[in-house]
């Protein structure tokens, strides 16, 4: 026989399960990435992880966090300073200098459009899987930020805002370094590229000029660029393959690239296409940075192909040196390459520390 309960025993688990339903839970707002239309028409869905959506307060973070030099060891280098908004996210100079004043062998690559690289292998030697844990190597690169995760951790816990902001961003004001690395990748996935003035004409907006067109012409062009098999085409709006390749650039290969990562001697000197997008703003070119110019690319493929063991098949004239185009030829498909940089993009007010 159940025994009768007391009434104000009663009356305190009702008020206190009233209580509990009454209790907000924070819940970040989405903010699903926002896909331009020829990305739409041309390519698979972006590449977001189910246990990092798109949120505006994980993205505000990872932009305070991008810009914000508490990330080094000395608080004096953030992730801009090596990708800089104005040069479509990446490095003018060759090879970019750490705390310590250290140079690295390679060039700082671009960032836009990561969310499409497919394989999820980031960094000119396809070092690291994931966009998210793309953003650990930089803060303890004894080359770069030279810090501990311990440290960082330990600075942003003690910082004035951080705390409240991870709260908002991911429910707890515990911060750690698994946090603080998807803010960043929430906010470099909306760094998209999508308004060139090849966009522009793809989409009927915009018209090419005679020496454009005919510099598209023989970028497609098998028997003349044949740029097409690295860097796709106008069915492409990413113009890179993500892959990797040997592209003649040595005739003995002193950086193994992926081959350093892989240990597989037939990838010896390989390194990630880079987008041919915005090349306006991201000279020098190639992972070393070597040519400062995209006249000197062209001549590269033109005419400066270095034979080596694992040189890509896809470089199929490397006996004579490259392509050979003619000077009007090299003209026009530079011409055509500057279609492909995007002013809108580098003056995006949601991309700059305002």
């Amino acid at each position: 026989m159940l025994k009768c309960v007391p009434y104000y025993i009663l009356l305190f688990f009702i008020c206190v399960s009233c209580s509990n339903k009454n209790v907000d839970t924070y819940v970040p707002t989405s903010s699903p990435l926002k896909i331009p239309q020829l990305f739409q028409d041309n390519i698979l869905s972006p590449v977001v992880p189910t246990n990092n959506p798109q949120t505006i307060e994980g993205i505000a973070l990872g932009k305070k966090l991008f810009f914000d030099p508490i990330l080094s060891a000395d608080n004096t280098q953030a992730c801009a300073d090596c990708h800089a908004p104005e040069n479509a996210f990446s490095d003018t100079d060759r090879f970019s200098d750490g705390i310590d004043g250290f140079f690295s062998n390679r060039n700082a690559m671009p960032l836009f459009n990561l969310a499409w690289n497919y394989d999820e292998k980031f960094f000119w030697d396809g070092r690291v899987f994931s966009l998210e844990h793309q953003a650990f190597q930089p803060v303890t690169d004894p080359l770069e930020m030279h810090n501990t995760w311990m440290q960082v951790e330990q600075k942003l816990q003690q910082n004035s805002e951080y705390p409240n902001l991870f709260e908002q961003a991911f429910g707890t004001s515990t911060i750690d370094s698994s946090l603080v690395t998807k803010a960043i990748a929430q906010f470099e996935r909306t760094l998209i590229s999508s308004n060139s003035k090849f966009d522009k004409h793809l989409l009927g907006e915009a018209t090419l000029t005679s020496e454009e067109l005919n510099g598209f012409n023989v970028f497609m062009d098998e028997t003349k660029g044949d740029c097409f098999h690295c860097h796709g085409s106008d069915k492409n709006p990413l113009w890179t393959d993500n892959m990797f390749h040997n592209n003649g650039l040595d005739a003995t290969i002193t950086d193994l690239g992926l081959g350093e990562i892989t240990g597989d001697p037939a990838d010896n000197g390989k390194f990630k296409s880079p987008s041919l997008r915005n090349l306006t703003f991201t000279a020098p070119y190639m992972h070393d940075g070597r040519f400062a110019t995209i006249d000197e690319v062209i001549n590269h493929y033109s005419e400066g192909l270095q034979n080596s063991p694992t040189i890509d098949p896809l470089m199929k004239k490397v006996a004579q040196g490259g392509v050979q185009l003619s000077a009007q030829d090299k003209a026009d498909l530079k011409a055509f390459l500057l279609t492909l940089s995007d002013y809108e993009f580098i003056n995006n007010s949601d991309f700059k520390n305002l």
